[in-house]
């Protein structure tokens, strides 16, 4: 909570913010999440075995929902849940459950009203709808007292509002970090929350993934980690040419 106020104090009054947060299971004494993304025993991550308030053995502890509604009684608006779903999910040995394939990406903002570009997003459609309807054929026509419609005219839309589970392939990264997301995850999130130009703020810019994406959608960006700047400009100089 300190973190994103502080996230909120910089932020422009029309910001948005997108937090991708995968979850893990009560006293799993795990090096890796479920997902294999976080803690692998260094000393900055940890690994835990003690079992929060409320919570038993193998209990899902719902980490991104809790962070979510915390957040959300902070003061942010919480205006969406997005579903990264994953085609070739880290492989789980669990006889007891499903094999976890999915996280969470949330969208949060300091205003009700924010930038939002919903047409740099937009989705091819499936099918295009060419009929032409009769209003005058409808119930809602034919009823007594109601101001009649007009005939409708033909639907052929191309695009179509992006929904919200994107499904995208995790990707393989050599270097010692074990939580990184690929580029066409972020993609969405940087076009629809962030106009040409302007700037992008990664708190936990990690191996250099959100600058890398930035510039190559025209967006400057600013990056904060404590530990994996070296990984960061080695990723960013061979993406972009950068720190050389």
């Amino acid at each position: 909570m300190e973190i994103f106020r502080e996230i909120r104090r910089v932020l422009k009054k029309d910001g948005t913010v997108w937090l991708n947060l995968g979850d893990s299971y009560a006293g799993n004494m795990s090096r890796a999440s479920n997902g294999g993304r976080a803690g692998y025993g260094t000393p900055r991550e940890g690994v835990f075995d003690r079992i929060p308030q409320g919570l038993k053995p193998k209990d899902l502890v719902g980490i991104p929902w809790r962070v979510a509604f915390a957040l959300q009684k902070d003061g942010w608006y919480l205006r969406q849940d997005i579903i990264w779903s994953k085609p070739n999910p880290m492989p789980e040995s669990v006889t007891d459950r499903c094999t976890k394939s999915h996280e969470y990406i949330f969208l949060l903002t300091k205003s009700a009203k924010y930038y939002y570009d919903a047409e740099a997003i937009a989705e091819k459609t499936l099918t295009q709808d060419n009929s032409n309807r009769d209003r005058d054929a409808t119930r809602l026509n034919n009823t007594p007292g109601r101001t009649r419609m007009g005939g409708l005219k033909t639907n052929d839309y191309e695009l179509r509002n992006k929904r919200s589970v994107w499904t995208v392939n995790t990707q393989p990264f050599s270097e010692a970090h074990f939580a990184v997301y690929p580029e066409k995850l972020i993609v969405p999130c940087i076009l629809a929350g962030c106009p040409k130009n302007g700037i992008v703020l990664d708190p936990f810019i990690g191996s250099g993934t959100t600058l890398i994406v930035s510039r190559k959608l025209e967006r400057n960006c600013i990056g904060i980690d404590l530990g994996y700047k070296d990984i960061s400009d080695r990723k960013i100089y061979k993406e972009l040419g950068m720190f050389k």
